[in-house]
């Protein structure tokens, strides 16, 4: 089955901008586009109060302008639109299971925009099964030329990033891109040091050569599967969000591997995924465990 990238809309700036984007990466994939409206009806103590039909019309058509304004720009793609009476967090986790990818509207520097405030935009990344793309308002196709970068994050072992490096090396075969991947690290604390570890470091000549080698073994089975996808390196000391930022400037795209977490109060994302959704100036892309 053909997976689509849908995008979800609610008529913002934010939310244009991420239908654009996930227009543009449908024809570079060759995949349908599906774009989706959630809302739900709700009842406001004010005289212009819309009932349940108007309100729902409003849906319609927030759906439907957009589905004209790609179907124009982009005379081949196959689009669907479809506007959605459900919760948001339940309808947008849903489709982003039978989508390629999903693209959400993001403010940047503060919440999710649209039907995505507070906690919502959190729980849909949180908890799709499917990378996660949020787009900033300001983004444009000239942000995708030739000779910026994808950025990805790589940590731990090597099965620990694969599905980041694997969507960001995808990503880059598509748009002909360079991937930048970005390895962080720091200084153990002194009672994890251990005869085994210290042996490792010692045989490794140091904490920086260690930790350039861990990441030479993440990226070799991409680096054959992707042979026309160049590639550079950064390894630098630091915290995984101040190293990922600090690099993100002439980015086209930032990926990062997700690890959610629960709580009491709900689904929760990593502090990195949070800094780079709050502060990087091109589009995130955070993909969920394999």
């Amino acid at each position: 089955m053909t997976r689509p990238i849908t995008v979800g809309v609610d008529g913002s700036p934010e939310s244009v901008a991420a239908a654009a984007w996930a227009g543009r990466e449908a024809v570079r994939r060759g995949l349908p586009l599906r774009i989706v409206h959630a809302w739900q009806w709700q009842s406001y103590d004010v005289p212009l109060d819309a009932d349940r039909e108007t309100q729902g019309q409003w849906a319609r058509e927030v759906a439907r302008e957009a589905e004209r304004v790609l179907t124009d720009r982009h005379p081949g793609l196959t689009v669907a639109a479809e506007a959605l009476q459900a919760p948001p967090v339940e309808a947008l986790v849903a489709e982003s299971a039978e989508a390629e990818l999903m693209v959400l509207g993001s403010r940047g520097h503060g919440a999710v925009v649209g039907f995505l405030l507070g906690s919502v935009g959190q729980q849909v990344i949180a908890e799709s099964v499917r990378p996660v793309v949020l787009v900033r308002s300001d983004d444009r196709p000239a942000a995708e030329a030739a000779g910026r970068e994808i950025v990805v994050g790589q940590h731990g072992e090597p099965d620990d990033s694969a599905p980041a490096l694997g969507f960001a090396f995808a990503t880059a075969a598509a748009r002909g891109a360079a991937v930048r991947v970005v390895r962080a690290w720091s200084l153990p604390p002194v009672f994890a040091y251990s005869p085994a570890s210290l042996k490792l470091l010692d045989e490794a000549g140091g904490l920086e050569p260690y930790e350039k080698k861990a990441l030479d073994a993440a990226l070799r089975p991409w680096r054959e599967r992707y042979p026309d996808v160049r590639v550079s390196e950064h390894v630098e000391m630091g915290s995984a969000a101040q190293v990922l930022l600090s690099v993100t400037g002439d980015a086209q795209l930032v990926v990062v591997g997700r690890r959610a977490h629960r709580s009491a109060v709900g689904a929760r994302i990593g502090s990195v995924v949070h800094a780079l959704v709050h502060h990087a100036p091109c589009p995130v892309a955070v993909v969920p465990p394999a």
